[in-house]
C-alpha cells in the first residue's frame, strides 16, 4: 500500500469497536511474502488490529490465505489471495464489520440473515479486475459476520489456478455452496437471501399487494430511474421505485470518465451513490422486482397497474418507465449452453481467466474493439469477428487494435455456432458472407460485444414501440398512453449515455408531475 492508501485505511480503522486478529496461512513463496507485508501494514495502522501466522493445527489448505477472528474465534471470513484491486474495498469492509462497525444494511435484512436455518459454506472465485465481484464477496462476508452458521472464503482465481481448472471456472464471480455450484455473476445481498430463503419472495409479494397507490411509480432503478425518483420525491408526492436491481446496467460498467464534473468513477460506485441519494428522500424502493405487464388506466386520470413477475401488482396515477437495456446475444446454437463456460460478456471481469489462451471478440463497434485491445494484453491471441464489411469503431481505436501483434481481424463474417466439448467452449464457426464458405476457429473463450436490447418485452401491446423494441416518446418523455412516461436506454432517445439517461429521468418525472397537477380532483372526476 502507498502512503495515501495507508492514510485512508487508518481513518477507516478508527471505526473499529472491538479488536480483530488476522490469522495467516503462509509459505515461503512470493505471494505469501506480499500478503505478510499487507497484513503487517494493516496491523500497524490500528491498535485494535493484530496479525499472526497460523499455528500448525490452524493452517488452511489454501496458501496464502488469512482468516479474520475476533474474541478468540473466527468470524467465518477468509481471503485466499491478496485482496487488492477491486477487492480492497471488500477487505476494508470485512475488517470494519468484523470489528463491530455496522454495515449499511436494513435491520430487516440483517434479521433475515440471522434467522437462516442450516449450515452454509460459501466459496467465491473472483479476479482483481472484476467490478462485479465485490458485491458478492461483501454480501457473503456480511452474512458470515452475522450468522455463525455461515462461512465464506473469497478466492483469487489467478493465484489458485489448479482449483479454477478443476472446477472449470470460466466466469467470475463464481460461487459454490457446500461444494456445489450456487451462482455466477453479480448478486446483491437481497438476491442471495432470496435464493436461500425460499419464502422471501412470497412475503415480499404479500407486502407489495398491501401498498396504497402511488402518485408516481418509477419502473427501473438505473440512472434514469434514480433521477426520476429524486425529482418526483422533491415534489412531495407519494413516490415508489420497482427495480429488478437498483443501479441497472451501470453495475456492469467499469471506468466512467464522461460524467460531467466527475473525472473518473466506476459503475458499482456510481450505482451505490445513486441509491444513497434516492434514499435521502421519502421513496419506497422495492428491489428485486421485475415488471411483467403494464395495464394502462381505463381513462385519463385513472390508475395504471404494473403487474410484477411474482404475481403482485402496483398501482399509480402516473408511471415513469426506465427499464434500460441488456447485452445483445448472438442467438446462435451453443451460446446459451456455454454461457459462463467460455461465452462471456464482460472482458474486464472474465478476461484474466483466459490468460495466455485464445479468444474471440464478436463485434467491431467501439465496445468490441475496446474489448479486443484490453484482452490482447492478457490473453495469448484475439480474433475479432465483425459482421459488416468494415469495423465501425472510432478510427483511433482501430489504429490501436491493428498495431497489436496478437490480434487478427475478420470482417464480413457471420458467427453460426459456438462449439464445445460439453463442459467448455472449444471454438466457433463462422460463414464468410462474401463467399458463403464456413470456417472454424479453435478457441478457449468468446466475448460477445454486439450492442444492447431494450428491456421492453413486457410492454408489448400497452405502449407504442419501435421495430427494435424501443419505447416511442416525445420531447417531454411522454409515451402513447396518457400518464405513462419513459426515460433512458429503453426509449427512442438517441445516444445511450448515463448523463443523458439522468437528464431524461428528471425530464420525464417533471412531465409526469405536470400531468398529475392538470388532472381533475377525484371527486370532480367522479361527478363528471
Amino acid at each position: 500500500m502507498d502512503n495515501d492508501l495507508k492514510s485512508q485505511l487508518k481513518g477507516y480503522l478508527e471505526h473499529l469497536r472491538r479488536p480483530i486478529e488476522l490469522v495467516a496461512t503462509l509459505d515461503g513463496g512470493k505471494p505469501s511474502q506480499d500478503l505478510e507485508t499487507l497484513l503487517a501494514d494493516i496491523a500497524g495502522l490500528s491498535d485494535k488490529v493484530s496479525w499472526r501466522k497460523a499455528a500448525e493445527t490452524e493452517r488452511n489448505s489454501r496458501v496464502p490465505s488469512f482468516a479474520i477472528a475476533t474474541d478468540g474465534a473466527e468470524t467465518g471470513i477468509r481471503f485466499a489471495g491478496i485482496p487488492l484491486g477491486h477487492e480492497f474495498t471488500s477487505l476494508v469492509l470485512a475488517l470494519l464489520h468484523s470489528g463491530g462497525h455496522p454495515p449499511k444494511v436494513s435491520p430487516e435484512v440483517l434479521d433475515q440473515v440471522r434467522s437462516l436455518p442450516g449450515k452454509f459454506r460459501f466459496e467465491t472465485y473472483y479476479s482483481l479486475s472484476c467490478q462485479n465481484c465485490p458485491d458478492v464477496v461483501q454480501a457473503l462476508n456480511i452474512m458470515s459476520v452475522f450468522n455463525p452458521n455461515i462461512r465464506h472464503v473469497a478466492i483469487d482465481g489467478a493465484l489458485f489456478k489448479d482449483e479454477v481448472a478443476t472446477r472449470q471456472v470460466m466466469a467470475v464471480p463464481s460461487v459454490y455452496l457446500n461444494g456445489e455450484p450456487f451462482a455466477q455473476g453479480r448478486m446483491e445481498l437481497e438476491r442471495i437471501l432470496a435464493k436461500l430463503d425460499t419464502g422471501a419472495g412470497d412475503r415480499a409479494a404479500e407486502a407489495i399487494k398491501a401498498k396504497e397507490p402511488f402518485d408516481m411509480l418509477i419502473v427501473g432503478g438505473g440512472p434514469a430511474g434514480a433521477a426520476a425518483a429524486i425529482y418526483a420525491a422533491r415534489k412531495g408526492i407519494r413516490t415508489g421505485v420497482a427495480a429488478e436491481r437498483f443501479g441497472g446496467q451501470v453495475l456492469d460498467t467499469l471506468a466512467i470518465e464522461n460524467l460531467i464534473s466527475v473525472p473518473h468513477t466506476e459503475g458499482p460506485e456510481l450505482a451505490a451513490a445513486l441509491e444513497t441519494h434516492v434514499r435521502e428522500y421519502d421513496v419506497d424502493i422495492m428491489n428485486l422486482q421485475r415488471a411483467a405487464e403494464l395495464v394502462p388506466a381505463a381513462a385519463p386520470g385513472g390508475l395504471h397497474e404494473v403487474v410484477l413477475e411474482n404475481g403482485a401488482s402496483l398501482q399509480a396515477k402516473s408511471v415513469v418507465i426506465s427499464t434500460g437495456a441488456r447485452w445483445r446475444q448472438m442467438n446462435v446454437p451453443g451460446e446459451n449452453e456455454y454461457r459462463n463456460k467460455g461465452v462471456a460478456y464482460c472482458p474486464h471481469c472474465d478476461g484474466p481467466l483466459f490468460k495466455g489462451k485464445r479468444v474471440a471478440v464478436i463485434g467491431g463497434g467501439n465496445s468490441g474493439v475496446e474489448a479486443a485491445i484490453d484482452l490482447a494484453g492478457i490473453v495469448g491471441h484475439v480474433t475479432l469477428i465483425e459482421f459488416d464489411t468494415q469495423l465501425r469503431a472510432d478510427a483511433v481505436l482501430q489504429r490501436k487494435l491493428k498495431s497489436l501483434p496478437n490480434v487478427d481481424i475478420i470482417v464480413s463474417a457471420q458467427t453460426t455456432d459456438v462449439v464445445g466439448d460439453g463442459i467448455k467452449v472449444t471454438g466457433l464457426t463462422y460463414a464468410d458472407r462474401t463467399t458463403g464458405t464456413v470456417h472454424r476457429i479453435e478457441l478457449d473463450g468468446i466475448f460477445v460485444q454486439i450492442g444492447l436490447v431494450p428491456n421492453t418485452e413486457w410492454l408489448k401491446g400497452a405502449v407504442d414501440l419501435t421495430e427494435r423494441g424501443e419505447i416511442k416518446i416525445d420531447d417531454r418523455g411522454a409515451t402513447s398512453v396518457p400518464g405513462v412516461f419513459a426515460a433512458g436506454d429503453a426509449t427512442t432517445t438517441p445516444h445511450k449515455q448515463i448523463i443523458i439517461a439522468m437528464g431524461d429521468g428528471a425530464k420525464s418525472a417533471l412531465s409526469a408531475f405536470d400531468y398529475l397537477i392538470r388532472q381533475a380532483p377525484a371527486e370532480e372526476a367522479a361527478a363528471a
